[in-house]
């Protein structure tokens, strides 16, 4: 399974890259919106993992984008910004979960699990 991550913190993109992979999920790592708009018509992940505060494009304008463009797109939105008002508009435009940072990576996992259908030895 493909997994785009979207996440202008190297340190935290780096963590997340890495358990993925070490579960043996495909990676597509990316520091700004802008690059990450363009991977992910190239490479048609079926999970997008975004933070909301990024260069060029935010968190919020790639969930609208790819909902957009296909709610088969499974979007799983982390970020600092734990107001209500925030996670409410990343849920009505699309997002499927909204973790607030910080947060474990069992956590994240297990929402891959279940918005993807991932065995559990995954």
């Amino acid at each position: 399974m493909k997994i785009l991550i979207a996440e202008d913190n190297s340190l935290t993109l780096k963590i997340i890259q890495k358990t993925l992979e070490k579960k043996g999920f495909e990676v597509i790592a990316t520091r700004d919106g802008m690059e990450a708009v363009q991977k992910i018509e190239e490479h048609s992940p079926e999970v997008v993992i975004l933070d909301i505060m990024m260069p060029f494009y935010s968190g919020l304008e790639i969930v609208a984008k790819i909902k957009q463009d296909s709610t088969k797109v499974k979007v799983i939105v982390i970020s600092d910004m734990g107001q209500q008002s925030v996670v409410d508009e990343a849920m009505r435009l699309g997002a499927d979960e909204y973790i607030l940072k910080p947060f474990s990576i069992n956590t994240l996992l297990s929402y891959i699990q279940r918005l993807a259908v991932v065995p559990a030895n995954a």
